[in-house]
Formats: C-alpha cells, structure tokens, sequence
C-alpha cells in the first residue's frame, strides 16, 4: 500500500473508531468495521477483536473479508492462542509462522485449525485501557512470518497496537456515555416524580380543605395500604383514574 493512503486510511480508522457517542450503537459492528480497516492497512487475509471480561471472552468483531475464517480462528482459541496469550501478558505476540508454532505444539487447536485455511503467520496486540486488558486484536496473513524480525513486522504491529489502542478508548468512552445517559435519566425522572407528587398534593389539598403535609400523609398512607408506589397514585390522582372520593375517605392516623 502506497504509504500517503496508508497514512489516510489509518487517519479515517482512528477517526471512526473515536466515533461512539450514540446509543445505537453495535460493538460488534463497531470492531467489524475497525477489523476491516486494519485489514486493508495491513493488507491481510483476515482480522478480529475479541473482548474478554471477568476472564470469559464475551464477544467478537472480525473483518468482512473471510469473515468465517477470522471467526473461526478466534473461536477455537478457548484452550490457547495469539489472543489469549496478548491478553494475558498485555504485549504484543509478534508475527509467529503458523507451521514453526505447530511442530512445536503452541496453541495446538488454534495452528492446526490455521494450517487448514493455508494461513502463513499470525500476531496479536492487546486492547488495554488504562491498564485494564479489554481483549485483543488478532491479524492473520497468508504468507509465512520471516525467521528474523524485519521493519515492516515492526511497522505492522505499530499500525495494529494503534488501532487496538484507538478501539480501547472508543469503547471506553462509549461505557461512559451509556453511564451518563442512564444517571441523567434517572435523574430526569426522579424530579418528573417529584413534580407529579407535589401536583397530587396540591389537587387533594384543595379538594379536601386540608394542608399540603395533611395531602401528603392521606397519598402516602393510601400507597402503603394498596402496596402501590407513591408516584403511581400521585399519577393516578393527577389523570383522574384514580378513586379521589377513596382516597378522601381514609382517616387519619400515624403516617
């Protein structure tokens, strides 16, 4: 690849894997697509993310090209593999030639699984985020790894450790979206409740010729009594679905 639109393809990567702030949003859309693009960098056969978390793998995302493949060879990898081992250690695996890792029986299910999709070497890089390893990135290439490291394996894992790195953080930030909108919305309806418990105060105030506290104390004894939360009958007081004649009738006593 000509190295101004590597340099672009890689631009529009990061760019789009910072872009998780939305609630319909895929994760493993989202890592499908970043496989895909790491993918086209690298100019590989296949590629694929795998989160883990409380040490169980819980999802994959891998590249639309030879999508079974890359699915395939993240799959088996329960006993052993590029990714677990990245994801253990927290480095990088550098490129291992499928074939050597074989005969020397490293991760026996995961080469010989490899060996049948006639893949030539492997490496994995981590996704960490502040320490924590959220899994890791896997790129496999058809042809086999050089005995000896050279510049573009260097190169490779630099593209690759970037782009885990960039989906790190787009995940992470996603998290952080999610719990905010969850906080804000409970939040927005606590004081919705609030509101609605006041106006129900009011209207039985007014109908009943007592003070707002003597209000308060009718619709809470009323919600305890029908094992109903107060909001609920403050709703249903304020829409008129709710028996206010009833609700009048209860007699005083110990709130």
């Amino acid at each position: 690849m000509h190295h101004s639109s590597r340099e672009g393809r890689l631009g529009a990567a990061l760019v789009e894997a910072a872009d998780t702030l939305f609630e319909a949003f895929d994760t493993v859309a989202y890592l499908r697509r970043l496989s895909d693009h790491c993918v086209a960098l690298l100019d590989a056969s296949a590629a694929g993310f795998m989160l883990i978390e409380g040490g169980e793998t819980v999802s994959f995302g891998v590249s639309s090209r030879r999508q079974e493949l890359a699915l395939d060879l993240l799959e088996v990898q329960h006993h052993g593999g590029p990714c677990l081992e990245s994801y253990g250690s927290g480095e990088p695996v550098p490129p291992v030639a499928i074939r050597a890792a074989h005969a020397s029986s490293r991760w026996p299910d995961f080469t010989e699984r490899a060996l049948r999709y006639d893949i030539g070497s492997t490496f994995a890089v981590p996704l960490r985020r502040n320490g924590t390893p959220l899994g890791a990135l896997n790129v496999f290439a058809p042809e086999p790894a050089r005995p000896s490291p050279a510049p573009e394996d260097g190169t490779a894992l630099l593209l690759a450790q970037t782009l885990a790195d960039a989906a790190a953080l787009g995940l992470a930030n996603h998290r952080v979206f999610t719990q905010y909108r969850t906080l804000t919305s409970q939040l927005q309806e606590a004081l919705s409740s609030r509101v609605r418990i006041e106006q129900a105060k009011g209207m039985l105030a007014e109908r009943r010729g007592t003070g707002m506290d003597e209000a308060f104390i009718a619709l809470r004894r009323f919600a305890r009594s029908h094992r109903l939360p107060i909001d609920e009958v403050a709703t249903a007081v304020i829409t008129g679905s709710q028996d206010i004649a009833e609700l009048g009738r209860e007699h005083p006593g110990p709130a």
